[in-house]
């Protein structure tokens, strides 16, 4: 699985270069924007501190179940439309970039996570976890280490 900083950056850095490459209309994608990208790049994995936190009243909640399933980042997707819709440009963005980095750490996990716990993209309809573990084909255990645990 990629360490937490490698869905920060990455994601960061791909919102950055679309920003100041891409994007026509650069008043709506600030640093702000950037940093929320970033942020969202961390949200699918919000289910250890919850999962720490539903412990002390003696429940549980599995990792990489419906946090990591698409259909998590096509939650923040439909208020960016609506915000849109409205003419609330800057808001809609932000949605749009929140979905964004939630779909990209989700991918990531996908290509490279391995040891077996892949992704469920379909729960609660199917357990069935995929990944394909892409770093232990090709990539010396030095470059490995600094991307995934």
């Amino acid at each position: 699985m990629p360490l937490a900083v490698t869905h920060v950056l990455i994601t960061i850095i791909l919102v950055d270069l679309y920003r100041d490459y891409v994007a026509k209309h650069k008043k709506y994608f600030t640093l702000h924007t950037v940093f929320i990208a970033g942020f969202a790049g961390l949200l699918p994995d919000m289910d250890i501190p919850l999962n720490w936190l539903l412990n002390i009243f003696g429940a549980s909640i599995m990792h990489r179940t419906i946090t990591h399933t698409p259909l998590f980042g096509f939650i923040f997707l439909m208020p960016a439309f609506v915000f849109l819709y409205y003419k609330k440009h800057k808001i809609a963005v932000y949605f749009f970039v929140t979905t964004f980095g939630v779909l990209f750490h989700i991918l990531l996990d996908f290509l490279f996570t391995g040891d077996g716990s892949g992704i469920m993209f379909f729960y609660p309809l199917s357990t069935t976890m995929l990944d394909l573990n892409l770093l232990s084909s090709f990539a010396t255990p030095d470059i490995a280490a600094g991307v995934v645990t």
